[in-house]
């Protein structure tokens, strides 16, 4: 009985941690990380559900086993796939049904039944699945998604089936987090309202840009942390806020006259001092700051156009915003430089460069890959902070990954 209160006290502890996340995609991953450890599982799935509700698509992936032959700091490869909700697949029928399933090998499926096993993953991956958990992420009759842990491994590191005890761990965590999920999806509908507001001013700001900006930020913070051996434990806080921040890295736009932000040819200097003061009004929109979403939204807005070598290029430097009126073009500042401009400006300034680089634009074409991430290594130690340049090309098939998935 001792053992059981214990695990429950742990779980109503990591339920706590989980409640400070506010971004989806950053609670999902958590949720699926903690679910495992609760019940020592070596690997499993999280599903998300598809505007429509009609299809499930796989959010993150996680294996132990395959982890380990990784070298350090490297994730398994990115992977993104969807599939319709209907009762041939395991994942499809519990989203189906809201039936909760415990496999207890995989490889024994009743014939009888409606779903069945893949065996390709195992296949591709050398891989075997034998224990499996299923359940569905919902709230009264609404489903956000489906959670998938297999193999849960015994103190030799065998895999046995999920126990009834299991069980209950399971499903009481999966029953609290929803609730948590619940109020990400309200956050992440806000966060989307206005970034369509700022898209209707500026077309250039499509959904799909500021996705991945925040997603290439968080994969480079992700790497720049492990570089610096910062324990991933220390990193929930900053990387949820990070990913919602660097939705609104040019929120600031929105402030600009339609007569500079629409203008078909080149400014001129009047224009682009105006049109530079677009990160001086979006720091205004999180001043004073009141979260630390705001803080770091704040300094990504102000911020992630300066140099790493103090560059004239670079902007606004160490502008006075009390003194900055809206509408007017940036005041003069002295250069900021260095690890003087916050660390979130600097990856999301090497994130939003290389989207805008391989990205068509109604003034140009996009940049092929290759010269996308030639242009960020040929501008590291100067327009970029060289170590947030490092971690971004440690990181190149999965940035490449995510760039495929996430194409306009």
């Amino acid at each position: 009985m001792a053992k059981a209160d214990t695990k429950l006290e742990e779980i109503i502890k990591i339920e706590n941690e989980l409640a400070e996340i506010k971004d989806v995609d950053v609670l999902l991953e958590r949720i699926l990380t903690e679910t495992r450890k609760i019940v020592n599982a070596d690997a499993g799935s999280i599903y998300e559900v598809s505007s429509d509700k009609k299809s499930l698509h796989i959010k993150f992936g996680q294996n132990d086993t395959r982890q380990k032959l990784l070298k350090p700091g490297m994730k398994l490869p990115y992977t993104s796939f969807s599939f319709p909700i209907s009762e041939t697949s395991i994942a499809g029928y519990v989203a189906k049904t809201f039936e909760i399933l415990n496999i207890k090998d995989c490889y024994q499926l009743d014939p009888s039944l409606p779903f069945k096993f893949n065996p390709n993953p195992d296949l591709l991956s050398n891989y075997r699945t034998t224990s499996m958990y299923v359940l569905p992420l919902k709230s009264d009759k609404e489903l956000f998604g489906v959670l998938q842990i297999i193999n849960k491994k015994d103190k030799n590191e065998v895999s046995i089936p999920f126990t009834k005890q299991d069980e209950l761990y399971i499903t009481h965590f999966a029953n609290s987090v929803v609730n948590l999920l619940k109020n990400a999806y309200l956050t992440q509908d806000m966060v989307k309202r206005m970034n369509d507001m700022a898209a209707l001013r500026d077309p250039k700001e499509t959904g799909g840009h500021v996705k991945r900006v925040s997603t290439y930020a968080l994969e480079i913070f992700d790497r720049w942390a492990f570089n610096h051996s910062i324990c991933l434990e220390d990193t929930h806080e900053f990387r949820s806020n990070l990913a919602i921040a660097a939705r609104f890295h040019d929120i600031g736009k929105v402030g600009i006259s339609d007569l500079i932000l629409k203008k078909p040819g080149r400014f001129d200097e009047h224009e682009r001092n105006v049109m530079k003061a677009h990160t001086c009004m979006g720091a205004q929109l999180f001043n004073p700051d009141k979260s630390f979403m705001d803080q770091l939204s704040f300094n990504i807005n102000l911020h992630h156009h300066d140099r790493w070598d103090g560059g004239e290029q670079g902007y606004p430097g160490k502008v006075d915003l009390s003194k900055y009126v809206t509408g007017d073009p940036i005041p003069p500042a002295e250069p900021l430089s260095g690890t003087d401009i916050p660390l979130e400006a600097r990856i999301v300034a090497v994130a939003d460069v290389f989207d805008a680089l391989s990205s068509q634009r109604c003034y140009k074409e996009a940049w092929t890959i290759d010269q996308a991430f030639d242009e960020i290594k040929n501008c590291s130690g100067k327009q970029f902070d060289p170590e947030i340049v490092q971690a971004f090309l440690e990181i190149r098939e999965r940035i490449t990954a995510i760039y495929e998935d996430l194409k306009d």
